[in-house]
């Protein structure tokens, strides 16, 4: 199973973009945590089967081969505070996640914290405006 941390493991156009976005954040003087970049399918799958037939809260609604880190074109961060990763959402906490959306978002990158249905602070994405269906058929950016 391949759950990455790696900036370089995602599509150069994304892995580009993050670079910006995290160079930017770093010098408003947030820190952040890469969580995960690339996933495998089996990854995805082990990660789709948490709160389903797994132990867990369910963290996705994407099989292997349905998410956008499957086409390395997304990843998940976390902003940290004193070394310590900030979960909340409302409070300063919040801000801190606003502000952080705000910068991805400048970069030309999705945030998954303005999602109406399974919003996901610490999600970004780059599609280039393809869907899942279009990597699917071969389609890339």
């Amino acid at each position: 199973m391949i759950n990455s941390r790696d900036i370089a493991a995602l599509h150069p156009v994304v892995a580009a973009r993050a670079r910006a976005f995290l160079t930017r954040c770093e010098g408003e003087g947030i820190e952040l945590l890469v969580t995960s970049t690339y996933r495998d399918h089996e990854s995805q799958n082990a990660l789709y089967a948490q709160g389903r037939t797994r132990p867990g809260k369910k963290v996705t609604n994407a099989r292997g081969g349905q998410s956008f880190h499957n086409w390395r074109v997304a990843f998940d961060m976390v902003p940290l505070r004193h070394g310590k990763p900030v979960w909340g959402t409302t409070g300063e906490d919040g801000r801190l996640w606003q502000r952080v959306g705000a910068i991805g978002k400048a970069q030309g990158l999705e945030w998954a914290g303005d999602w109406r249905r399974f919003r996901e602070y610490p999600h970004f994405q780059y599609s280039g405006g393809l869907s899942i269906a279009d990597f699917q058929a071969g389609r890339s950016l």
